[in-house]
This record gives structure tokens, sequence and C-alpha cells, in this order.
């Protein structure tokens, strides 16, 4: 185990018997604010010292069982216990380091997903009504459900922009990072003289605000326009003026809901979509700032960022941020994104343990 982790692991067993004393004391629920944050940081710290204490016997087995090869009569069992606990070892040093990672509180939320026809015209729009095929598909393997907000549709088919509602399990924790730029190259069904075309789309996931802990938008700020419901839904939703569309004055940021004939229920939806708008702006302006001091493999999540190719003719799909090239498009167009997303999670990991050891050594200095 490098240094700098066991340095940072060795903390966990003194601020767990701080915490112990802390909330051994008579007072302490008189503050149910102070008493929550701290059984809440005592779960947590819990878990890591219990693991490095797991790593730590196993450590101390390992050196008892070399010690025992020079035992004749005990070498074979010695060898044997040392094959075990050094396979065992590894998986501890894994989970430790994830432990350590700092967690987004977001990753646990449903998300906003929102996919917007970019430059190439109708077969733009085209592919985002793909790339909306390819995340519900993969929505359907996780268990999630999906249900649309909003949706322009495009001329031949497709949109010129839609937003879905994700909702399950750690959703935007798999989802963030497929915000960016997505290039599709093919042959457009409207091309009749077979030539391989590049057109675009920019997708953005949005986590849902959390109510508790919603920004505050003043009433003041917004302007509300209702208006007569396009697409599918029958009479009723071309005949009344059940969709909403919020705009907040001072960002510019529009939302609009057209999803259900209550007009009140869309406002209260595209509200949480507007939340979750702003929230986003203010987070991808810190990330550029945070980009500017670090290389950021990832990148910022910013829709001008070419993230990903998706090349047809030769059934390629390519994430520049980390140099994945996968040649199973179709599979991943049918909602196979596990390979994907799995190593842009990775890919974080990495950079977060590289940004620790950093902090860690800046520390020291």
């Amino acid at each position: 185990m490098k240094q700098f982790l066991r340095q940072q692991l060795e903390r966990y067993p003194v601020r767990l018997q701080e915490l112990d004393f802390f909330l051994s004391q008579e007072d302490i629920t008189r503050d149910m604010e102070r008493y929550r944050a701290l059984t809440r940081e005592h779960a947590e710290v819990s878990e890591v010292a219990g693991v490095f204490e797991q790593f730590r016997q196993r450590e101390s087995a390992l050196a008892q069982a070399r010690e025992m090869l020079d035992d004749p009569e005990m070498a074979d069992m010695a060898k044997d216990e040392i094959t075990a606990l050094e396979a065992e070892i590894p998986a501890f040093e894994d989970a430790l380091q994830k432990l350590l990672l700092p967690k987004d509180p977001d990753d646990v939320r449903n998300t906003f997903l929102e996919i917007r026809a970019g430059t190439g015209g109708d077969e733009s729009a085209l592919f985002a009504g793909d790339l909306l095929r390819m995340y519900t598909r993969y929505a359907e393997r996780q268990g999630w459900r999906c249900e649309i907000v909003s949706e322009s549709e495009g001329e031949v088919g497709g949109f010129k922009e839609v937003v879905i509602r994700v909702v399950g399990n750690n959703v935007y924790g798999k989802l963030k990072f497929e915000s960016g730029g997505h290039r599709v190259q093919r042959v457009p069904a409207t091309e009749t003289q077979g030539r391989i075309h590049t057109s675009a789309c920019t997708v953005a996931a949005l986590p849902e605000p959390d109510e508790a802990q919603a920004i505050e938008i003043n009433p003041a700020d917004l302007r509300i326009d209702t208006y007569r419901a396009s697409g599918a839904g029958g009479q009723h939703i071309n005949k009344t003026d059940s969709a909403v569309r919020i705009t907040h004055i001072p960002t510019g940021i529009v939302a609009e809901c057209q999803d259900d004939r209550s007009q009140h229920r869309n406002k209260a939806k595209a509200l949480q979509v507007l939340a979750a708008r702003i929230k986003e702006k203010d987070r991808s302006e810190r990330a550029a700032k945070d980009a500017a001091m670090r290389k950021g493999l990832i990148g910022s999540g910013d829709r001008s960022d070419r993230i990903r190719t998706y090349n047809f003719p030769q059934g390629r799909l390519t994430d520049h941020r980390i140099n994945l090239t996968l040649y199973k498009l179709q599979s991943v167009m049918e909602g196979d994104l596990d390979e994907v997303v799995e190593a842009l999670l990775l890919a974080r990991k990495a950079e977060q343990l590289e940004e620790l050891e950093l902090g860690l050594a800046a520390g020291r200095t």
C-alpha cells in the first residue's frame, strides 16, 4: 500500500475514538443538527476504520506466515497461508482506496437527461432519436424508469430536443459522464449518393435537485408562459394550454414541460428542470475553474466538449477523454453501455487518487 494512503487511513481509528467520546456525552441530543452530523460521520468513519483493521490483521498474519517459512515442519502450511493472504490483501487495498475517495452526494439522485440536435440538420435530429433510444434501453437494463418531460420532434423524425427524467438507483452516478458533444459518422437515410456525413448532438445529465436543499428562486425573476402542447396525446393535449415554459430572467435559462395534461403538474416539473439547470450552470463554472488548475481527464461536462464519436461504417465507438475504442457499436446503440460507463468511472477513480496524493503531498510541504 502506498505510504500516503496508509497515513490517511491511520487517522480513522483516532477520529473514531473522538466521535465515540462526543456521542457519549449526555447533552449531545440538545443540538439535533450536530448530533445528526456526528452520527453520519461516525457511520462513515466506522466503515473505513473497520476495513482498515481487517487489512492490518491480514498484513500481520502475512508477516507471521513468512517467518514460519524457516521452520521445516511449518513451511508447507505457511506457503498455503501466504498464497491465500497475498490473494486477499489487494482486494482490501482496493476497497480502502474506494472508501477514501470523495463521494459525490448527487450520485444517488434521479437525473434529467437532455439531448439536443446540433450540426447536421435532419440527420442530427435522427441521431438525437437514436441516442434517446440508447439511453432508455440502458435504463431498462439498470431497472430504471424513464419519463419524457418535453420534446420537439424533427422534420423527418427524431428530435430537435428531448428531455427525459430518469428515476432509479444511482442514476446520476452512472450518467454524469454523458454530458458533452456526441458526434456521429454515417450515411444518412436522406443521403442518395451513399456519402458519409458527420453530424452532432449535445447531451447534458443534470441531477434532480434535493427538495430539502433546493436553490431559492425569486418568483419575480421568472416569466411563465403557457402554450398548447404538440406531439402525442390525443385531442385533449391539442385543445388546452397545458404546456408550461419558464424563463429565469437573470440567467436566460429556460425550462418547459408538456408531458402531463395538468398545467400545475407541468409547472412543478418545469421548475424542477429549471432548478437543475441553474445548479448545473454553477457547477460547470466551478468545474471550468478547477480544470484550469489540473489536467481534468474526464473534463468539465460542458456541452462544447466533444466527448465521443459513433462511427457506423466501422462499427466503432470512441470515447476521446479516455482513449477508449470499442468495435461493438450496434450493441452499444441497443443500450449496452456498461463497458463505457465502467471505464469512465475507473478513469475518474484514478484521477481522484492522484488528486488525493497531490493534496496530501501539498499538506506535508
